[in-house]
């Protein structure tokens, strides 16, 4: 397996400014004695999309209303472009908010609503007029202006909220779950437009999102939380192909674990024993025998073999089909192993089939394979 270390690594800052547009430090906060974040530290670099991922409880959304200034800290600090904002109020700072419910006034047009804030700060009419116009044509609205938001569709009001949001122009937009009310169709294309206008305006967004596919999509960074802790951070491909944990690897996608011990380490690969058998890892770290370790293994990483058709080469196992799912493009088959243990395997359907029934059956004998750079080691 390749070290993530050896990946090219992108920055994401200036190379002639590397200040982290926001810096966190040691951020701790409390709900009487609940921790609910738990003394992070985090960089994000101006002109990133950066994503904090985690299950409902974990702290991300607690996170982002401290770095706008709804929440108070109990410890560390948050400094945004240089300046701590401990003292700084919600409205001084250079941040604006996109809230999950959209918050959009349904008296008002579409072009009152993103006017609104600008209004509110008193802000020049010709100036006004020009900056809604240039937003609602970022986002596509411009034929939509004078409708209601009652008069928009999900995907609609939601460009309506983010061209509000934008308009102020800050240096940092702070997006809580903004794609959560819409259909699973219109969020995977709404992904894809969030990513492109922000590229396109070059505003720092930090976005709070409970979904592992948005976090993969959107993000040149992000990083997994539980319980108030960063568990990891780095790019998608850092997070999903070299997970530090099991719990990152579990969470990010889906992984068949096994455990077992290390019984030889040379330079280029390790030998594993365990529950299923013996597995053999391409690694470039260096591992003491008989460490207690874990290989993670991804659905898509394994090839299924019937049992007219020979797999010459280490990491095979043999099971039976216990399940299938046929979801269109792909198939997910559940193998049960002579150890009773269940693995996920996942097939694109590259052809389309003759006849109704699957190239694989329930209760065939099959040989599970994989390569053995595609297996991830964990040591914890």
């Amino acid at each position: 397996m390749t070290d993530s270390s050896q990946l090219t690594n992108t920055s994401w800052h200036n190379q002639n400014d590397p200040t982290p547009l926001v810096q966190i430090k040691g951020v701790t906060k409390k709900y009487d004695n609940v921790i609910a974040v738990d003394n992070v530290d985090l960089e994000v670099f101006s002109g990133e999309l950066f994503c904090l991922l985690g299950g409902s409880g974990c702290g991300k959304s607690t996170l982002l209303r401290m770095l706008a200034g709804f929440e108070m800290l109990n410890g560390g600090s948050i400094h945004i472009d240089g300046i701590n904002m401990q003292d700084v109020p919600a409205y001084d700072r250079p941040t604006n908010m996109m809230f999950q419910s959209y918050a959009l006034f349904p008296h008002m047009s579409v072009e009152k609503n993103i006017a609104f804030g600008l209004q509110q700060d008193r802000v020049g009419k010709s100036e006004i007029a020009d900056r809604v116009h240039e937003i609602l044509k970022l986002v596509e609205l411009e034929g939509f202006k004078k409708r209601k938001p009652q008069q928009l569709s999900g995907g609609q009001r939601q460009r309506v909220a983010l061209a509000r949001s934008l308009v102020k122009q800050p240096k940092l937009l702070l997006l809580d779950e903004p794609l959560a009310a819409l259909d699973k169709k219109l969020r995977k294309q709404t992904q894809f437009e969030l990513a492109n206008i922000q590229e396109k305006v070059g505003v720092t967004f930090i976005v709070v999102t409970h979904d592992q596919e948005e976090a993969m999509t959107l993000s040149t960074r992000m990083a997994v939380m539980d319980a108030g802790r960063f568990k990891q951070i780095g790019t998608p491909t850092e997070i999903y192909e070299f997970p530090e944990s099991r719990f990152v690897a579990d969470f990010i996608g889906s992984a068949n674990i096994f455990e077992g011990r290390v019984v030889e380490d040379s330079a280029d690969r390790v030998r594993v024993q365990s529950e299923v058998g013996e597995i053999i890892v391409d690694h470039s770290q260096p591992l003491k025998l008989d460490t207690k370790i874990w290989v993670a293994l991804r659905p898509e990483k394994i090839r299924i073999l019937k049992s007219d058709e020979i797999h010459t080469g280490p990491n095979k196992v043999s099971g039976v089909v216990d399940d299938i799912g046929y979801l269109g493009d792909t198939s997910i088959y559940k193998i049960r192993l002579s150890n009773g243990q269940i693995v996920d395997v996942t097939a694109p359907n590259m052809t389309r089939p003759m006849n109704k029934e699957h190239r694989l059956t329930w209760d065939e004998k099959v040989t599970i394979s994989w390569e053995q750079s595609s297996s991830m080691l964990l040591t914890s």
